[in-house]
């Protein structure tokens, strides 16, 4: 489905393109409740098996996301084309907890940034996958469209 409004034209992106721009990025944001309030974490992840993985430590996010309802999104722009694009995942957290399956992921090249023990692999488990390209309207290019 496409819609236009006047300053931007707005197309909604098949579910394959959506995990082909989840792979494209090394960053993306996990939204947790936390207390009934939204909260936001960027993390680092990576695509394995129709799944989002990370790692993380004991604390909030994990506390907040492990075996709870999420969101995760992605973005980009290309300055080129002046298109930005967005995808959100929803669905469910869960630790990874049995032997094999810890033993799959820790070989996974998902490093978290932040210094510290990680040692909690999640796995988001889609039940909803969204995206959408837009064409930004005024947007910034790589290219000037005007003469100086």
């Amino acid at each position: 489905m496409n819609t236009t409004s006047e300053h931007s034209q707005t197309t909604d992106l098949p579910v394959s393109d959506c995990w082909a721009l989840l792979r494209s990025v090394p960053v993306g944001r996990l939204a947790v409740s936390v207390d009934g309030r939204p909260d936001v974490f960027p993390v680092n992840h990576l695509v394995d098996h129709g799944t989002i993985v990370l790692r993380t430590g004991a604390g909030t996010k994990l506390a907040a996301a492990d075996r709870h309802p999420v969101a995760f999104e992605v973005d980009g722009y290309d300055a080129d084309s002046a298109q930005a694009w967005s995808v959100v995942v929803k669905g469910t957290a869960r630790s990874v907890e049995r032997l094999h399956e810890v033993l799959d992921a820790l070989q996974l090249p998902v490093f978290p940034w932040q210094d510290g023990p990680k040692p909690t692999v999640l796995r988001i488990e889609p039940d909803s996958i969204t995206g959408r390209r837009i064409q930004v309207s005024g947007g910034y290019t790589a290219t000037p469209t005007h003469n100086a």
